[in-house]
Order: structure tokens, then C-alpha cells, then sequence
């Protein structure tokens, strides 16, 4: 098996290095077929959902479908100009010694000197590895891989079979099957891959697992961009529309995957005072949203496995917080349900507030003075995303300011996701690196510096054997002093 994936490999290799996957006509080509894919086959993506997760018809379009779509459509518009070497600016001071920059004045270097910043592919071959998501969203680093002509495997999750199946079924299809490979499998075909050498491994997952994918990509020096979720915080002002922020953060918690999101808000902090009312317009939101028994709502996605199911009932039978739930609560083993679950002033040091929940229980703290919800944030380690809602512009500085956090949204959840010029990324233990757009373009290319000079312009100051007349000069030229600059170009010192 090892030499079969090693064979993989160097023949993914081999078509780098015979260029195939560096025109840009070859790369569109390929996002077209992407694109037609999402299109073509929507309803069996859909169904692919439901399958793994329970996702609900109209999440998978909103959350999935339509963001690969536009992801295919932003790359295919802006591609030949990310492909477009950056022109920049010289100093003379930096190069030859004979004018301060490239832009026609007098004394300028613009005939000997060229400067521009081509993004190259970054990596001969990039492993894109998805653990815990059940999403075709898997697709979004994969097209922005293509775009920066990149070689790519991707291993979808394991935790979600018909997707992973259904995307390793049509991507060959759709795309250039020789430059691009969809890797199925469990543990071993999960870990087994990162003992070889990739260009580039892009993770998405839990911080356990990022730090066994970091590891293994030091001793090649192999880059990484992680996504690795962690707590994303909600702050709750007591000056907001109450019913606005209720619906806001419900649909960003329960309204994708039921909470099995990397962006999910993870635990409300609020006013004691205040809580009561968030609490009460909550419970109102979520009995619209799902009804009176939620576990019988076709709205609301199931737990994706039954280890992730038992991993939220212990969280939630927790002797430290179990009598702590004022909403919900309901639970189903076999159809693998488990209703919207709010709980009220949980200890900070229980399991619950330790780790990333990722499921559809919902834990509010309380402070104070709303103020002091920053401090307690910034005792955690840093999110994926932060949330805070209020009308208090001085409030929303100092969170911005002062919370440090992969995103960041004011007054609604999740949905700066959406946006293709805003990059997503973590920050400490949610991640590194970041992707979207022309973020996930440049995550998988590597801007070279390349520096075109005649053999014009020559300053004899640069050049030994020195001495303190030279040195007055070049000394002089890095000063930018005119007169320095006019010695340089005329020879300065002469006979030396």
C-alpha cells in the first residue's frame, strides 16, 4: 500500500514537472469542471448530506453548494490577474547606486533594472486533509490549489462516508484525474500519507490531530495551513434588538450542522443581569426554528457519528454542569439527535469549557459589567472567530482592539465566511495560515522575487578594495543625498 501511494506520489510529480498544470487555460479548465459539478449534481451532493449528517435540503445549498459555486466563479474571474507578475518598485540605494527608484526622474535606473513578483505554484504536489468537517466545502482549498497550478490530493473526513464516496466518485469525472486525486480512507490511510513528502499540507480539523499533522510536516520542512476551530465566543450586550441577536445566533449555532461547525458560536458570555431575557428569546427563536420537539424536526442535522454523539452526552451528564440546562436537553441514541441545549452559569473549569463542544449545546456565562467579558475571553486560548453583538461603537473598538481571534463579526454569526475578501483563518490554537479567495491562491503559491539588470549603471563605490572616500559616498547614496547619488554615477571616486 505504502509503494502504491509513493508511486501516486512521484507520478502526481511527473506531471508537475512536464507543466501540465501551469497554463492558465489548464486551470480554468478545471475550475469549470468544479463549477459544473456543484451544478450538475446537486442533488446528489444533497443527498450525500443528509445521508452523513442529517443536513437539511436548504443548508446544503446555502452552506455548501452555492459558496463552492461562487468560490469557482471568483477564482475563474480574478484568475490571469493573480497569475500576472506584481510589478514593484527599486531603489537605487537597494541595487546599483545610481538613482533613487524606476520611474523615469532623472538619475532613475529604469533602463537597467526590472522588478516583479511572480506567484509560482508553491508546491509540486499539496495534501489537502479534511478530518471533521461533512462538507463539500473540502473543495474551496482544492480550487484555490488549482488556481496556483498545484498537484493535489485531497483526503476527505472519514467521519463522513457518503461524501468522501460521492466526491471520490465525481471529481474524476469533472477534473484532470492525473493532477488531482481523491484519497479515500480511515486512520491509517489518514496518517499513513503524512510520513512522505508533500510540498504543502493543508488541514482542517482538531488541534490533537493538528499537532500530529505539524509534527510529521517538520521533518520535511513541509508549510502547513491549519484550521483548527477551537471556542468561539459570543458576547451579548444588553442594549441590542433582542429578538435579531436571538435568530443571529441560533443560525449560527444550530442552523448549520447543528453546531458541528468550526465557526459555531461556542458559549455566550452576558450580563447576569441580562441573561433572562437572552435566555427567554432563545427558547422563543428555537421553538419557531424546530418546534416543540426538536428531535423531530427535519430542520435540525444529526450528531455526524455515534463516538461524537457519546462525546456531547458526557459533556452534557457532566455531574459539574447537568443541573445547569434551563432549555432542551432531549436526546435520541438511535437516530443520533440531540435537541438545541442551553445551560446557565456552568463552572469555567468543567469539561464543556475546556474543549471545543462542536454540537448543539450552548453554554451562557455570566458577568458583571459586560467589559469584563474581554478579560475572560482573553484567559482562553484564542478562537476562530469571535462574536459580539451591541450597539455600543466604543464597546465593538475595544473588542476589536483588544480580542485576538482568526475572524471577528459584529452584530450577527458566521456569515463573514461567506465573503471571498476576507481571509479565514486561525490564530495560535485555532490555526495558522488562512485561505478564501486570493488568500487561499496565495497560501498555495510562492510569490519569487526575481530582479532583471542590465550591465549598465555601475558604481565603482560598491566594490572593494574599499576605502573611506568609497565609504563617504555609499554612505551618502543610503542617506539619499543628491550629491552622493550624482558621485555615484559619474565614478566616483575616480581612479580608485
Amino acid at each position: 500500500m505504502e509503494e502504491s501511494r509513493a508511486a501516486a506520489v512521484q507520478e502526481l510529480r511527473a506531471r508537475f514537472a512536464a507543466g501540465t498544470t501551469r497554463p492558465a487555460e489548464w486551470r480554468a479548465k478545471q475550475l469549470r469542471g468544479v463549477l459544473r459539478m456543484a451544478t450538475e449534481m446537486e442533488a446528489e451532493i444533497c443527498d450525500a448530506l443528509h445521508a452523513d449528517v442529517g443536513k437539511p435540503k436548504t443548508e446544503a445549498h446555502v452552506h455548501e453548494i452555492s459558496l463552492v459555486k461562487s468560490s469557482c466563479l471568483f477564482a475563474l474571474k480574478n484568475l490571469k490577474k493573480w497569475m500576472k507578475p506584481k510589478k514593484v518598485s527599486c531603489k537605487a540605494d537597494d541595487f546599483s547606486l545610481d538613482g533613487q527608484d524606476c520611474k523615469g526622474a532623472p538619475g532613475c535606473c529604469a533602463r537597467h533594472l526590472r522588478l516583479e513578483l511572480p506567484s509560482l505554484a508553491r508546491c509540486v504536489i499539496t495534501l489537502i486533509h479534511v478530518y471533521s468537517i461533512v462538507s463539500v466545502l473540502s473543495l474551496d482549498p482544492v480550487i484555490g490549489a488549482i488556481a496556483a497550478g498545484n498537484a493535489v490530493v485531497l483526503k476527505p473526513s472519514e467521519v463522513a462516508p457518503a461524501t468522501s464516496s460521492l466526491l471520490a466518485e465525481l471529481l474524476p469525472r469533472y477534473i484532470d484525474s492525473t493532477c488531482i486525486k481523491v484519497v479515500e480512507g480511515g486512520v491509517s490511510e489518514t496518517t499513513a500519507p503524512l510520513e512522505l513528502k508533500w510540498d504543502k499540507i493543508f488541514y482542517t480539523g482538531n488541534s490533537k490531530v493538528g499537532r500530529i499533522v505539524m509534527a510529521s510536516a517538520a521533518k520535511h520542512l513541509t508549510p502547513v495551513v491549519l484550521e483548527l476551530g477551537g471556542k468561539c465566543p459570543v458576547v451579548v450586550d444588553s442594549n441590542v434588538n433582542l429578538h435579531v441577536t436571538a435568530k443571529r445566533i441560533a443560525a449560527g449555532k444550530w442552523g448549520c450542522n447543528n453546531g458541528q461547525a468550526c465557526i459555531a458560536p461556542d458559549f455566550i458570555i452576558t450580563t447576569e443581569s441580562f441573561a433572562p431575557k437572552l435566555l427567554e428569546a432563545l427558547k422563543k427563536v428555537l421553538e419557531k426554528f424546530y418546534g416543540k420537539d426538536p428531535l423531530l424536526s427535519e430542520d435540525l442535522s444529526r450528531v455526524v457519528t455515534p463516538n461524537h454523539f457519546n462525546r456531547l452526552l458526557d459533556l452534557m451528564d457532566d455531574e459539574m454542569v447537568s443541573d445547569k440546562i434551563v432549555f432542551g436537553g432531549q436526546r435520541d441514541e438511535q437516530k443520533l439527535k440531540i435537541a438545541p441545549t442551553i445551560f446557565l452559569d456552568v463552572p469555567l473549569d468543567s469539561a464543556m469549557m475546556k474543549e471545543e463542544i462542536f454540537g448543539p449545546l450552548l453554554p451562557i456565562i455570566t458577568v458583571d459589567k459586560i467589559h469584563e467579558s474581554l478579560g475572560l475571553i482573553n484567559s482562553m486560548t484564542k478562537p476562530l472567530a469571535a462574536y459580539l453583538f451591541t450597539r455600543d461603537s466604543k464597546l465593538q473598538k475595544q473588542f476589536e482592539s483588544t480580542i485576538s481571534a482568526g475572524g471577528m463579526l459584529l452584530n450577527d454569526t458566521s456569515v463573514h465566511l461567506t465573503n471571498p475578501h476576507l481571509p479565514f483563518g486561525g490564530v495560535g490554537e485555532s490555526g495558522t495560515g488562512s485561505y478564501h479567495g486570493r488568500f487561499t491562491f496565495d497560501a498555495f503559491s510562492h510569490g519569487k522575487a526575481v530582479l532583471h539588470r542590465g550591465f549598465g549603471g555601475e558604481a565603482k563605490a560598491r566594490y572593494p578594495p574599499y576605502s573611506s572616500a568609497k565609504l563617504k559616498i555609499l554612505k551618502g547614496v543610503l542617506a539619499g543625498k543628491l550629491g552622493a547619488h550624482i558621485q555615484a554615477i559619474l565614478g566616483f571616486p575616480r581612479g580608485k
